[in-house]
């Protein structure tokens, strides 16, 4: 030390810890709840781990803020029913007060969510983009059809068509948006199937026309019978609803009952056998991404479990568990109003051979 202090070095002191051992503590447990509520209300939202984010983050999933968003939501949506030309019009200013309210919400909802999750991830998002763009153009439509109503020009609110995008878009319709999703990966399965119905359709309207073209067969309207391909085919098109049955093919019938065979066939072929295999692609693909939007949300539970877990654990012996004192904490911050009968059930049922710890296999199940 003698020579230490000649040589001019100092002895650092430790730097008392941030925080004290009890508050990192607590902040940890906040953490691991808003994992393992991610994982059981199907949440898969990136969000900051700083204390201040992981308060924001509860608020922003609080049952009254999800309550408001879906009152402006309905809202919104709502005002076709009282704008022009409905049939009960509120005056201009009212709708559009209306209005912008539901949007500052939706700006406010906008807001609160960038500040609960990384900056990249967030301008990333075109759930996002589509949100404050959609707010955009509703707002210069507004301002638009406000000031033209201003000077007595009558026009067009074409921003209307935009408003399902907030119910789509906001994390809180997540159920909508995988339901979209599954339609939108199964059509291109289903187009090869479609595109040979329309096929069969096409032939048989060529097949119509050069049996019925030439007949001068008139219908009961006394229009011409089959005289042009557009509407031939329209008129199958219908007929494999059998909407239009028997109706289309009377005036072929009453000319001459063999043309009978003809509808007979095509109502076989397209009606009973085309729908029947377009409907099974249409099921088994739907099932198929389906199957696959579960199987992405049980490993996104899962890694949400191990994501709290890690937070948790500490090693008793060879393995890592989660004590008892912090998973009845846990229990406690996850679902505040259970009752003690159904925690110590959890308990038991979690801590089997009640060693007063539980592992990690009964903490992810």
């Amino acid at each position: 030390p003698g020579a230490g202090r000649a040589a001019g070095v100092r002895r650092l002191r430790p730097q008392p810890s941030e925080e004290p051992p009890a508050l990192e503590e607590d902040q940890d447990l906040l953490l691991a709840a808003a994992y393992v509520s991610d994982a059981q209300y199907n949440r898969n939202v990136p969000f900051e781990t700083s204390p201040r984010a992981i308060r924001l983050y509860y608020f922003y999933n609080h049952w009254t803020m999800q309550v408001a968003i879906y009152f402006f939501i309905c809202v919104d949506l709502s005002l076709a029913l009282f704008e022009e030309p409905a049939l009960f019009p509120l005056p201009f200013l009212a709708t559009s007060i209306a209005e912008v309210l539901c949007l500052t919400a939706f700006f406010g909802r906008l807001v609160h969510f960038a500040k609960v999750t990384p900056q990249m991830v967030f301008w990333k998002d075109t759930k996002n983009i589509c949100i404050m763009v959609t707010i955009a153009l509703t707002l210069i439509d507004l301002i638009i059809y406000g000031s033209l109503e201003a000077v007595n020009i009558h026009s067009v609110r074409w921003s209307r068509a935009l408003r399902p995008v907030f119910l789509i878009n906001f994390p809180e319709s997540r159920q909508i948006r995988r339901t979209f999703r599954s339609i939108r990966n199964t059509l291109p399965d289903i187009l090869y199937v479609f595109l040979l119905f329309m096929f069969s359709v096409m032939i048989f309207s060529l097949m119509a026309l050069k049996l019925f073209g030439d007949r001068g067969l008139r219908t009961v309207e006394g229009l011409p019978y089959f005289t042009n391909i557009l509407e031939i085919a329209f008129e199958l098109y219908v007929l494999v609803t059998t909407a239009n049955s028997p109706d289309v093919m009377m005036p072929a019938y009453n000319f001459n009952w063999w043309y009978s065979l003809y509808f007979i066939t095509y109502i076989i072929i397209n009606t009973y056998i085309f729908m029947s295999v377009f409907l099974a692609v249409v099921y088994n693909n739907y099932r198929k991404h389906l199957k696959n939007e579960i199987r992405k949300l049980a490993y996104l539970k899962r890694h949400k479990m191990m994501e709290a877990f890690n937070i948790l654990k500490v090693k008793v012996g060879t393995e890592f568990v989660v004590m008892e004192a912090r998973w009845r904490r846990l229990a406690r911050t996850v679902m505040p109003h259970i009752s003690s009968p159904h925690l110590e059930l959890l308990l038991r049922i979690s801590d089997e051979g009640q060693k007063g710890y539980v592992d990690k296999m009964n903490f992810l199940r």
